[in-house]
């Protein structure tokens, strides 16, 4: 957050939408999708994974040319394999779960989030990012809900780029301004 003082409504809007649209940040862009017996599409899984934002400064990082293959310059690796069993099975499972905390006392890894991903270095990366490796920005996202027997498995491929291309690259959430009256009373 930042005060911009005596500037144009104009101007102050102009920087607003280039904050959003023109700043480079790392998303997943390519998800190979090894196994996904959830409830949730092949695609909007996909398309959910891609919205988690990614901690690492895309400066490290060429952008990706369509012809040139994903390496350690260029592009991040993410893998997410989660099963979802029960705790005890022997024990009846309820029909009706009213919260998460009694999912978490029932099932083993019944809802997938962020932090399942787990981070894949390409060529020297591991000693590139040793002291701060790359991560979803916060690990309690939910990506999906599971119920026992049910498995996602998905390798995730992050590259550079802008929001203008697609809204998940945008390093904003919402990007506002408003006016500050300046009232003076004599």
């Amino acid at each position: 957050m930042f005060d911009l003082k005596g500037a144009e409504a104009p101007l102050a809007n102009a920087l607003r939408r280039i904050m959003i649209s023109e700043i480079p940040t790392m998303a997943i862009e390519k998800v190979e999708l090894w196994q996904n017996t959830s409830v949730i599409p092949d695609e909007n899984l996909a398309h959910r994974v891609g919205l988690c934002p990614i901690m690492v400064d895309p400066n490290l990082f060429e952008d990706k040319d369509p012809e040139t293959p994903f390496n350690d310059t260029n592009s991040l690796r993410f893998k997410l394999h989660v099963v979802c069993t029960k705790k005890d099975p022997k024990m009846q499972t309820p029909l009706n779960i009213n919260d998460v905390a009694e999912e978490e006392r029932i099932f083993n890894h019944s809802n997938v989030y962020s932090g399942d991903l787990v981070w894949i270095p390409i060529g020297n990366q591991a000693a590139r990012f040793k002291s701060n490796p790359p991560r979803p920005l916060l690990d309690d996202i939910l990506i999906a809900k599971l119920r026992p027997g049910q498995e996602i498995e998905m390798e995730l491929i992050c590259e550079k780029g802008i929001g203008k291309t697609h809204a998940k690259w945008s390093p904003v959430c919402t990007a506002y301004y408003r006016l500050m009256p300046d009232i003076r009373i004599t």
